[in-house]
């Protein structure tokens, strides 16, 4: 019989069992289910609803059960759920009191205080591995600070920047992930438990002890919100499918980036793969499979979104459908960060490739700038840096090559000292305002991101 199982009579069709159970994936909330039950049982002790002896039984009969999990010979039968699963072995192994802890508690308030365990523990590991990867880039950045390549709008080349500076941009935008998902877990961490099925707990359980025994910073407030509020979730997934963006972005720059096109980076061969036909291909399939992944946690957030759409009040069935898109974006996340850290430490980069591809007219910018530094308007040393990219393709020769007389034939403030323009390390160091590509200005982006992650020295 199920934990709802008295008010039937007739027997349930298997496959409407099948369809209604969710013990194949919800087991992952097996330590979490454990974890509650334990706390729920000491609550119930305190509003004397158990002697010190059955409560004693209740908890040595639940470390039991962890241990079964925890070494793998847990037994599973012809279980609903988890919830359902572990109640039954605690009545296989300490008897009739097992039927107590269920008392006054519902599974709607149980599983929605499982989850919100399970993801808050899931939470901190993402952000250990988000650390991980930012950790990878300012690395590499204070390393390889030195480093110019080329900077690209509309996938064209548009003015020099240094290499570290590509990689902090990453970093910066994953700090943000961070810093999201640190707001979010303050959201995860309130307790629904004590909420009984949707009205409230009739045995005046103590949630606030509930609370601390299960270290959620906050209690909802209200039992009908409690036991259908699926928002954490929501919130989880669209964190999930915005960090998933951010890592299809930096997949796609490297995967360009290591094409014998650009040959600015190599990947290892522990995260690349080859072609079962052609001997010479070398595939960044590292990168494409994390570019490839963030569809389905996309997908995950949409269809979820449109389960809790128009839901009516308090729990409803259709709310077993959170748990498969979360476990998803949590796993898909998880192996992404990783494998991006991974693939960014072990590659190697063609600073020469990288320098070589600068070309003159990238400095046509600074063409301008010199101009304006002459005391000229900046929208007229647009228009003139552009004739003077256009007198150069004319003339078939280089931007550089165009004589001072040439130079002056548009605008008579052009003088000698226009030669230092054609400089790409004169170039960077000028982008000198906080943020900017200098190299004393990333110098700084890798101090405050090494003070964030804890590592700064001194």
């Amino acid at each position: 019989m199920g934990l709802w199982g008295g008010r039937f009579s007739g027997k349930t069709d298997p496959l409407m069992e099948e369809f209604n159970a969710s013990l194949k994936f919800d087991q992952r909330m097996w330590a979490a289910d454990l974890i509650g039950s334990s706390a729920y049982a000491k609550s119930l002790k305190g509003a004397g609803l158990l002697t010190e002896e059955e409560l004693a039984s209740l908890l040595s009969g639940l470390s039991k059960i962890q241990e079964e999990w925890a070494s793998g010979q847990f037994v599973t039968k012809n279980d609903e759920d988890i919830h359902s699963a572990n109640e039954r072995r605690l009545g296989e192994l300490v008897g009739s009191v097992a039927g107590k802890l269920h008392t006054g508690r519902s599974r709607n308030d149980q599983v929605a205080t499982d989850m919100r365990l399970w993801l808050r523990e899931e939470c901190v590991e993402l952000l250990g591995h988000l650390k991980s990867f930012i950790g990878v880039c300012v690395e590499r950045a204070e390393s390889e600070i030195d480093v110019l390549m080329p900077g690209y709008t509309h996938l064209q080349r548009a003015q020099p920047i240094r290499w570290s500076h590509w990689l902090l941009s990453y970093a910066w935008s994953l700090h943000s992930d961070a810093e999201r998902l640190s707001q979010l877990l303050k959201r995860v961490n309130k307790l629904p438990l004590g909420s009984g099925a949707l009205a409230g707990n009739p045995f005046s359980v103590d949630r606030e002890f509930l609370a601390n025994e299960l270290g959620f910073e906050s209690i909802i407030p209200n039992s009908l919100l409690a036991v259908s509020d699926r928002d954490f979730i929501a919130e989880f997934l669209f964190w999930a499918s915005l960090t998933m963006v951010h890592l299809t972005r930096f997949a796609e720059d490297l995967i360009i980036y290591s094409s014998a096109e650009f040959g600015f980076v190599q990947l290892a061969d522990a995260y690349s793969t080859g072609s079962s036909l052609m001997p010479q291909k070398k595939n960044p399939d590292s990168l494409e499979l994390i570019r490839g992944k963030a569809g389905r946690v996309f997908g995950g957030m949409s269809g979820f979104m449109m389960t809790l759409k128009g839901l009516p009040s308090t729990y409803n069935k259709d709310l077993q459908e959170d748990k498969e898109p979360m476990f998803d974006a949590v796993e898909t996340a998880s192996k992404c960060l990783q494998i991006a850290a991974g693939t960014l430490s072990s590659l190697s980069i063609n600073s020469d490739k990288m320098l070589k591809s600068l070309s003159p007219p990238m400095l046509a910018t600074d063409l301008a700038e010199y101009l304006v530094r002459k005391g000229v308007p900046f929208r007229e040393t647009h228009h003139l840096a552009g004739y003077a990219v256009k007198m150069a393709e004319d003339k078939g020769k280089p931007l550089p090559d165009l004589t001072l007389q040439e130079l002056k034939s548009l605008h008579s403030a052009f003088e000698e000292d226009v030669k230092k323009v054609w400089d790409y390390e004169r170039s960077v160091e000028q982008r000198n305002a906080l943020g900017g590509t200098s190299r004393d200005k990333v110098a700084i982006q890798i101090r405050w991101l090494k003070e964030w992650l804890g590592t700064a020295s001194g």
